[in-house]
């Protein structure tokens, strides 16, 4: 059984990598950090289609602050770096990366406007010892602010 990518949708903070994975319903979602910056994705698609994915990310992280909600839509992921800065671009080689990978224009905010925007961004990742809550408060938060002319 082939293989294939679900759309993911990428942008950062100095200290996190927030990773958006486009994959409606899915089931048996594994994922695994690990400290030189490997990320690993699979799971099952509606279909029973197989999807996998193996990230080499730019730089290191730290495992055991990734935080991962899975929801009816898409998964997402808060990936921590191990050290606090900006990184040129996501992945470790400079090759063009794959079409399945997008940037996350919702998410993403400049070094610039880190301060000021980042104080609200970061609700949907406070619910991490609430297990009950399945698609609760990971609604777009960005579509919300659009939808009010910020």
């Amino acid at each position: 059984m082939s293989s294939r990518q679900p759309e993911v949708l990428w942008a950062q903070r100095s200290e996190k990598i927030y990773l958006t994975i486009s994959l409606p319903d899915a089931k048996d979602v594994t994922l695994k950090c690990e400290g030189d910056g490997v990320f690993n994705f699979s799971a099952v698609g509606v279909q029973g289609d197989s999807f996998t994915f193996t990230l080499q990310l730019y730089g290191n992280i730290s495992p055991e602050r990734c935080k991962t909600n899975v929801g009816l839509r898409n998964i997402l992921c808060s990936i921590q770096k191990e050290q606090k800065g900006w990184w040129p671009r996501l992945l470790k080689s400079e090759e063009k990366p794959a079409p399945y990978l997008k940037v996350d224009w919702n998410k993403w905010c400049d070094e610039d406007d880190e301060e000021s925007s980042d104080s609200d961004n970061d609700v949907e990742y406070t619910g991490e010892d609430d297990e009950s809550s399945d698609d609760g408060g990971m609604l777009y938060l960005p579509d919300l602010e659009k939808a009010r002319g910020n």
